[in-house]
């Protein structure tokens, strides 16, 4: 699974994905719901760098003292995901990560290489930018934006 990143912005993202072969019905449900799962994730402020407790903790848990209040840090939340689109090999969706942090690119890759060895093949994901085989140009997964 080839990764690329291209021109970002987390308010204004697609994510591109294309499958080895053509995707099936039950193939692409299980990559919506990888993503779906992701979102909701973000949406609830998982993916905050600055909280990061049993991370930082290292390898010694026992009787981690976990402060609830997150040590202060500021809200990290993922603000709107668009629907999924199909064209021949090609999968993607458009997201606002709003103010998630980076961690969450990292997880999603993480687990879309799993997802790959383990049910569909995926050839190649593209972070960002334009793919120059699909144009975003008339697509309604992109709620609050319009095409330029």
């Amino acid at each position: 699974m080839q990764v690329e990143f291209r021109e970002f912005n987390p308010f204004d993202l697609w994510i591109w994905i294309r499958f080895e072969t053509a995707p099936s019905e039950r193939e692409r449900l299980y990559l919506e719901q990888v993503f779906e799962s992701w979102f909701y994730l973000g949406k609830l402020g998982a993916f905050n760098a600055e909280n990061l407790q049993v991370q930082d903790a290292g390898l010694e848990l026992s009787y981690l003292e976990y402060d609830e209040a997150g040590s202060g840090s500021l809200m990290a939340l993922m603000h709107n995901m668009g629907n999924f689109e199909y064209e021949s090999y090609w999968a993607r969706c458009w997201f606002d990560l709003g103010t998630s942090d980076a961690i969450a690119l990292d997880i999603l890759l993480n687990a879309l290489a799993q997802f790959s060895k383990d049910f569909v093949e995926l050839e190649r994901i593209y972070i960002g930018g334009e793919n120059e085989e699909w144009s975003t140009t008339g697509s309604e997964s992109r709620p609050f934006y319009e095409d330029n």
